[in-house]
């Protein structure tokens, strides 16, 4: 009896599992993750495999480049995308590095140079660097601009997605809310409340939160794989989120991430925590319309390393926003937009954070075990 009382206890938990909409799991901050938890050399990107084409250049045919080129393809770099790509180091290919290296600032030698690789591999927003041919990022930069449909209106190293869209200009106060399958806590939610007010420091809009998915300007949820928007995601680390243009609203996390809402993450000894307000910040800068920029310590650069916390508007994303929608009259001018109303982040005798259905079965697992015991 005790066998399986003790059996479904533990099956419970599983199988219910299998029900909730999205995995995600957030720790409270760095010291709440359990050291058997992440485990550097056991659970590493899909992209890391392209470290084994260090060296590569045109002419050469290694496996693995065919992976390679739908990387590229995925974020503009590659246009065309065939039934099957090659595994052959091709002028395509050639041009598509040429392009990344420059867009990241990189020396472009059109070379799978260790510098390259290691950017290629960094964790990053879903969005696309190049689009319709055209980039918001240092390779589509021109002495001049327009805002055709086709075109991204550029100026300095900021840029918006074609056509610049933005929210309407009677729209002041945008609304969100989240997916209700994800069942948020508040300290979750509360993130995601200090990554608006970054924003809304420096331009006139405000974003209140509501409890209408359907109806919200702005829809946040967390999925897992392919969700049904073409972009799906993939597993931990690689592309983390992603948002759609104004206005859209639509705001993608991906569920299989190990989120941390709080705190220094820099002291993280593993390689897969990410810190879930730094990406909700960039997020929140596509969902307004801002591109991708080339400036490293802009909010907007598309890659974020793990173990990363970058959470303040640098200027060049002020000067961006503030194009599209003006500047907040109470803005005194600083490039800091730290937010007053964040939650004690040297709190580490609070438990770590998980999806809260997984929590609920644990706690019936447990429950079932010691009353049949």
């Amino acid at each position: 009896m005790r066998f399986h009382v003790l059996f479904a206890a533990l099956i419970l938990p599983f199988s219910l599992s299998l029900l909730s909409p999205c995995s995600a799991t957030f720790f409270l901050n760095i010291s709440s993750i359990p050291p058997w938890f992440v485990i550097p050399d056991v659970t590493k990107s899909a992209w890391d495999i392209f470290q084994n084409l260090s060296g590569c250049h045109a002419g050469d045919k290694i496996d693995g480049i065919s992976k390679l080129k739908n990387y590229f393809n995925e974020f503009g770099y590659i246009p065309t995308s065939p039934a099957n790509f090659t595994d052959d180091f091709d002028d395509a290919l050639e041009s598509a590095i040429k392009t990344y290296q420059k867009n990241f600032n990189l020396n472009e030698t059109g070379q799978l140079d260790n510098d390259t690789l290691q950017q290629i591999i960094k964790p990053r927003c879903g969005n696309a660097d190049i689009v319709n041919g055209s980039t918001t990022m240092n390779s589509g930069k021109t002495s001049s601009y327009n805002t055709t449909i086709a075109h991204f209106h550029t100026v300095g190293h900021y840029a918006f997605f074609p056509g610049t869209p933005r929210w309407p200009a009677n729209m002041l106060d945008l609304t969100y809310a989240f997916l209700p399958g994800n069942s948020l806590t508040d300290d979750v939610k509360a993130v995601f409340s200090r990554a608006f007010v970054k924003w809304s420091t420096v331009i006139p809009l405000t974003f209140t939160e509501i409890d209408s998915y359907s109806t919200a300007d702005i829809r946040i949820g967390f999925f897992v794989g392919d969700h049904g928007d073409g972009e799906p995601f993939d597993g931990v680390l690689g592309t983390l989120a992603h948002a759609f243009s104004p206005p859209s609203g639509r705001f993608h996390l991906d569920g299989d991430e190990n989120w941390v809402i709080s705190g220094d993450i820099s002291s993280n000894s593993g390689s897969t925590a990410i810190d879930l307000e730094s990406v909700a910040v960039h997020e929140i800068g596509h969902v307004l319309g801002l591109g991708h920029s080339s400036v490293e310590d802009s909010i907007m650069y598309p890659t974020i390393s793990s173990g990363t916390r970058k959470v303040e508007l640098a200027s060049d994303d002020i000067e961006g926003i503030q194009i599209l929608y003006g500047s907040n009259p109470n803005y005194n001018g600083s490039s800091s937009t730290t937010s007053t109303n964040q939650s004690d982040t040297n709190d580490c005798s609070r438990p770590h954070v998980i999806h809260s259905l997984w929590g609920s079965c644990i706690m019936m697992a447990i429950g079932l075990v010691l009353l049949y015991w």
